[in-house]
């Protein structure tokens, strides 16, 4: 089972970790046997023993993006100019709004908008670059 960050794991595979526990299975057995951390299933086990529940619970140690209010400015902005570029934005915000996020905030920020920019090569194609070869 491969763990994917910030998502925790299926309802399914903690009930089997809850069945192999209380089958009588040790902490580091049940690890092995699910392809699991110790840390993980002695967690789950701990908690499970001492507050009785079993599910996943809300996680809550997300921060808030700086720009979350100021979503809807983003997107009128990239709608009435769709060519803008990413440092015209950051430059925009930092001028009218003033505040000054980096260039992975903003493009998570576009993206988390679904307002995807085009990558055009310095020749003002896209995609990747031919070969000068001739075939």
């Amino acid at each position: 089972m491969l763990f994917q960050r910030g998502q925790a794991y299926s309802q399914d595979l903690r009930e089997r970790v809850f069945a192999l526990a209380e089958a009588g299975q040790r902490v580091g057995e049940i690890a092995a046997a699910l392809r699991l951390s110790v840390s993980y299933v002695s967690k789950a086990l701990s908690r499970w023993q001492r507050t009785g529940v079993r599910t996943a619970l809300p996680q809550s140690s997300h921060r808030v993006s700086k720009l979350s209010s100021l979503h809807a400015l983003i997107r009128a902005r990239v709608a009435a100019d769709p060519n803008t570029t990413i440092a015209a934005l950051r430059a925009w915000l930092q001028t009218d709004q003033q505040v000054r996020v980096s260039v992975g905030a903003m493009w998570q920020t576009l993206k988390h908008l679904n307002l995807t920019r085009k990558k055009v090569t310095p020749g003002g194609r896209t995609g990747p670059p031919q070969s000068c070869r001739s075939a």
